[in-house]
């Protein structure tokens, strides 16, 4: 009797190390990056995800514009969180990692599929999906390969290129696009990830100087997402036709053309799109310029869906 039990004893060791082999070969991915304090990791599709959450009830997903990330939504995520599970994600490549710009899976359709990953990985069901400028890019993107996912689409003036694509000022937008992050990617190589901040603000015409310090920071922590050549995803008029969810359309006043030729086309696709909300006074990135009415117009649109 004992030498039978003895000898099973190999077996089941061996099992455990198979066992343990296959975990870690498909086991949680660790960020090789500091976490902030109080900020969450989530494994999708082989990265691990950084995101910000707070609250409870309907899951409301922030997408961040471009090169910020979740901490761009410390204005909304108080309010926000008051009366929904609020999310403020990290895209893959920005912050809290400090990317340099190599790689080629810094692109829509893999932010699109990170998103679509984590919604399912932490059973969020139906959300309320927020994208600032390229955070509406994705934010679209998901809509089109995973419309079941979206309770409400929130775009505050997304960069909806594709739809413009043909026309001079889309033509222009992505020339131009190519070139920054072509120059900011010899910048970072010659000069270091300020200099590289400071030359990628230079091509908007603004003064280092005058950025804000926080602002300065956090373009200095994503400029290596600012090497990306404008890639903007492949959606088309025929996607959004398709859209049977509610959704709210958010402009800034003082914004550049570009925007609102964006919204138009965004429009023109889907005509029942509401028109969208502008906010007085402001240019790109309301919600953080106008805190009060931008958070004031998503929070009365989704209390109504």
């Amino acid at each position: 009797m004992d030498i039978k039990r003895s000898s099973k004893i190999p077996l089941i060791m061996l099992m455990m190390i198979s066992l343990a082999g296959c975990a870690s070969l498909g086991g949680v991915v660790t960020p090789t990056w500091p976490i902030p304090e109080g900020i969450k990791i989530v494994e999708v599709n082989g990265y691990p995800m950084a995101y910000q959450e707070a609250g409870n009830g309907t899951p409301l997903l922030l997408l961040h514009s471009h090169p910020a990330d979740y901490r761009s939504w410390d204005t909304q995520i108080p309010e926000f969180s008051k009366s929904y599970r609020t999310i403020a994600v990290a895209l893959r490549h920005y912050y809290p990692e400090k990317w340099d710009g190599v790689g080629t899976d810094f692109t829509i359709a893999q932010h699109a599929s990170d998103i679509i990953a984590m919604i399912k990985k932490l059973n969020l069901g139906k959300v309320h999906l927020l994208g600032n400028s390229r955070g509406g890019t994705i934010a679209v993107t998901v809509a089109t390969l995973q419309p079941e996912v979206i309770r409400s689409l929130i775009l505050d003036e997304p960069n909806v290129i594709p739809l413009i694509r043909d026309t001079p000022e889309g033509q222009k937008w992505m020339t131009d696009q190519k070139a920054i992050g072509e120059k900011i990617r010899a910048s970072l190589a010659a000069g270091g990830r300020e200099k590289a901040a400071q030359d990628f603000m230079a091509s908007f015409g603004v003064a280092w100087e005058k950025v804000p310090p926080r602002i300065q920071g956090m373009i200095i922590d994503n400029i290596g997402v600012c090497t990306e050549s404008g890639d903007r995803g492949k959606f088309s008029c025929a996607d959004i036709q398709k859209f049977n969810f509610p959704i709210l359309l958010i402009a800034g006043e003082k914004s550049p053309k570009l925007y609102g030729q964006m919204l138009d086309a965004l429009r023109r696709c889907k005509p029942d799109i509401p028109t969208p909300i502008t906010v007085k006074g402001v240019h790109p990135n309301m919600h953080r310029q106008d805190t009060a009415a931008f958070n004031k117009a998503v929070l009365e649109f989704m209390s109504k869906h």
